[in-house]
């Protein structure tokens, strides 16, 4: 059978496409990989989604997958396939700095992650690591190391974050695929700001270590230009380590085997506010355009709030406490050198009490089983992603809109924090200003294949 012509680009194929040109050979690993490394010198100037790049390193793992190809045997699913990591996950051989001034990079650097351990034995090539803010504290992406990082749909706005250097790689073309880590947002926010798909799978489902600060507020997932790959990468990274004492155990199918089952027919609560949320009317639009189309597409979907009240307040008590317990450990001097918000929030804290802790956490059970009743009736939740399109970079609130903390805009992503259930942001469209817009499915916890599947079918349906 005749394959069908490849882009001229190969940094405009999927993962999956690259795997399919590499088993038929029409493009090899390092074909690909050089790609991307020159990708990333020619568009990263712009864009500022790389801490670091090591072009070396990536062309030896390149040949090497490219060996195992012309022999017969791949490694792994995505055998050769770059792969960007965001800067928050141990990569041996490379400092893991979290966008900090205060983190010694002379090392040494021994010991991968989770993330990074099952990715190289998969085969993947690590072409770089990508910005975040200071430990991802914060729903945009600049830091006082590495500065702003900066949106591929128009680089006066932000990326969003905190993995915005993942979501600016990936839409930028610099890398197919990428990981981040979501402990309010920090996937979905910038998937739907830069116009991917970013994957927050259930607590637990990707082990983590050294273990979040943030705690069970702390995800790490897929950041993908179509669901197919994100399902593909979560059967790399949900794969066990030992070092997460509160991983969950192996699933009994795989994510890649269970995006195309039927979901036609399943009941879908959309909520177009969550009750409380103030949306951008363009925004609101371009989402309800995406359920409506969902809806013909034999979704039996309805118009519903699931019932929980604006739990910020304490989902602030949780993340300030998490921050402050990371940076008690920074040397001394540290306060006067963090990011100035950042030390705002360190100071806010410290003066959290176990007692507030433990009531943020009563706070968050609430939600979760007001979320457990929600889904008795409604197999998923479908909300916006964001409430607002991207702002101009270099600022951590939309100049101008009197908000006084990123949680202020990101009203949608944080409360699924708390409840550490399984949520994904697709793109559905853009505004007349040409900036993307994310619509967001929810699903019970433990859920993850139903999540893909459902946005698999979105996702067909919307691009049809």
């Amino acid at each position: 059978m005749t394959q069908p012509d490849l882009p001229t680009d190969p940094t405009a194929l999927t993962a999956v496409q690259l795997v399919s040109a590499y088993a038929a050979r029409q493009l090899s690993p390092v074909e690909a990989t050089q790609a991307c490394l020159d990708a990333i010198a020619a568009r990263d100037g712009a864009l500022n989604a790389f801490c670091l790049v090591d072009p070396d390193r990536a062309l030896v793992q390149a040949k090497d997958s490219e060996a195992r190809w012309q022999s017969g045997n791949p490694r792994g699913l995505l055998d050769g396939v770059p792969i960007s990591i965001k800067d928050i996950f141990l990569t041996e051989g490379w400092p893991t700095l979290r966008g900090s001034t205060c983190v010694d990079a002379s090392g040494p650097w021994l010991v991968d992650s989770p993330v990074a351990a099952r990715l190289r034995e998969d085969g993947m090539v690590f072409v770089g690591k990508t910005t975040t803010p200071e430990i991802a504290w914060k729903g945009v992406t600049d830091s006082p190391l590495t500065g702003i990082t900066r949106n591929p749909a128009d680089p006066a706005t932000t990326a969003g974050g905190s993995s915005g250097g993942s979501a600016a790689a990936v839409a930028g073309g610099m890398t197919p695929v990428s990981v981040g880590t979501d402990g309010g947002g920090s996937i979905r926010i910038p998937a739907s700001f830069c116009g991917i798909v970013g994957f927050k799978p259930t607590h637990g489902r990707v082990p983590l270590y050294p273990a979040s600060p943030f705690g069970p507020l702390a995800h790490a997932g897929p950041m993908t230009r179509t669901v197919e790959d994100a399902a593909l990468l979560m059967d790399i990274l949900s794969l066990p380590d030992p070092r997460d004492p509160t991983a969950l155990a192996p699933t009994l199918t795989t994510f890649r085997s269970q995006i195309q089952r039927g979901v036609r027919g399943i009941s879908v609560g959309y909520s177009a506010t969550l009750g409380y949320a103030r949306v951008d009317p363009e925004v609101a639009e371009i989402v309800e355009r995406a359920v409506a189309r969902l809806a013909e597409a034999e979704l039996t979907i309805d118009a519903v709030d699931p019932g929980f009240a604006d739990p910020r307040a304490a989902f602030e008590t949780l993340w300030a406490a998490g921050a402050a317990t990371m940076l008690s450990k920074f040397p001394a001097g540290s306060r006067e050198r963090v990011d100035a918000g950042l030390g705002a929030a360190w100071a806010r804290g410290e003066s959290v009490s176990a007692i507030d802790y433990l009531e943020a956490r009563h706070v968050a059970a609430e939600v979760g089983i007001t979320m457990g009743t929600f889904h008795l009736a409604y197999d998923v939740l479908i909300t916006p992603t964001m409430p607002i399109t991207a702002f101009a970079a270099g600022h951590d609130v939309p100049p101008g809109s009197g908000l006084d903390g990123w949680p202020d805009w990101t009203p949608f992503t944080y409360p699924f924090n708390m409840t550490q259930q399984p949520a994904i942001s697709i793109p559905v469209g853009t505004t007349r200003a040409g900036l993307p817009v994310g619509m967001q499915i929810v699903g019970p916890r433990h859920s993850d294949d139903l999540i893909l599947a459902v946005a698999r079918h979105a996702e067909f349906v919307l691009n049809s």
